[in-house]
């Protein structure tokens, strides 16, 4: 005889901004102990100051978030995995990047300089540049996420 699995629903926590890793970690800990039924916690970074958890037992959650430090309430209502699955799907770091563009570099050791972009590896989420003060133009490859985009190339529009 085949077991039947209850359902679970998402449901979100609200959180004090930036305590989002910090209270699903503290809801972990308080759902082992109790032995309850949380599927997953998700924090995404684009969500500031929520957090969702699958589970069949909201109450466990209420009770959860009434001892832990920066977890606020539980928002009325659940949701479905189709309304959180784009925050499951990473999104590529060089998303909105394309030739042409005028971009300055956040990280590494020319970090503070602009550059225009000669190439996109959406594979290897990598961008090859070439930097504005160079004496020689050479080009040079980096992380998509190592760079900000000041303007784009209206031309090619």
């Amino acid at each position: 005889m085949k077991e039947e699995v209850a359902e679970a629903d998402i449901y979100a926590v609200k959180t004090t901004v930036n305590q989002e890793r910090a209270v699903a970690r503290s809801i972990e800990a308080y759902v082992k102990k109790k032995k309850g039924d949380v599927r997953a916690i998700l924090a995404p970074d684009e969500l500031k100051g929520y957090i969702l958890i699958e589970t069949t037992d909201p109450d466990l959650i209420d009770q959860a978030i009434q001892t832990i430090p920066y977890a606020r309430v539980r928002v009325a209502g659940s949701s479905d995995i189709s309304e959180v699955e784009h925050f499951l799907t990473p999104k590529p770091t060089v998303t909105g990047i394309e030739e042409g563009c005028i971009v300055e570099l956040i990280s590494g050791p020319f970090k503070g300089e602009r550059a225009i972009v000669k190439r996109v590896d959406e594979t290897h989420e990598e961008i090859t540049i070439e930097l504005f003060e160079a004496m020689v133009p050479i080009p040079v490859t980096v992380r998509g996420d190592s760079v900000r985009i000041l303007s784009r190339d209206e031309s090619n529009e």
